[in-house]
């Protein structure tokens, strides 16, 4: 895998290969990026499912200033750390390996950008999004970007702002 844009362009992300884990096609990752590309300067991430922390640097290598990187998978982890370090990028990244439930209960900080690409198999898109909602961790003109193939996802607190089908795959991004 590899940057896709911005000043760490070209640069590789080790990680495709996490037990676990199913990295972002390329293709997919551009396309989100290209959408929410307006939103990236300055703003706040949350990688709430990182895996290898693909779509978090894309997001910082395109101008955003922080990404907080979440997962429960020790390698992901591991490996999430050693991209950083590699990518040099240290003091724009906190990483915390927890679960998502208990990362949600304990932040008590607002995101500009969030994004969800749980295990597909979990059908959890819907409950996270009550979630950011109930506990409002989005800022205002937040967005939160949704990957997933079997969830049936449905927000009505939330604006559906692009809905797009890759393959198997569907990207819903909403807004606050």
């Amino acid at each position: 895998m590899r940057i896709l844009r911005g000043y760490l362009k070209g640069k590789n992300v080790k990680g495709f290969n996490i037990d676990g884990t199913r990295p972002t096609m390329d293709r997919v990752k551009e396309s989100i990026i290209n959408s929410i590309y307006a939103y990236l300067e300055n703003s706040i991430c949350l990688d709430l499912f990182a895996g290898s922390g693909n779509l978090g640097f894309e997001a910082i290598s395109n101008g955003s200033s922080k990404c907080y990187f979440i997962d429960n998978n020790k390698k992901a982890i591991n490996i999430i750390n050693d991209n950083i370090k590699a990518l040099g990028i240290e003091s724009k990244c906190e990483v915390f390996n927890m679960d998502y439930r208990s990362f949600m209960e304990k932040t008590s900080k607002k995101y500009d950008i969030i994004f969800l690409d749980p295990p597909y198999k979990d059908k959890i898109i819907n409950d996270i999004l009550n979630k950011i909602v109930e506990k409002d961790l989005l800022n205002e003109n937040g967005i939160v970007i949704c990957e997933y193939e079997f969830d049936d996802i449905n927000n009505d607190k939330l604006e559906l702002i692009k809905e797009k089908r890759y393959g198997s795959k569907y990207v819903k991004i909403y807004k606050k």
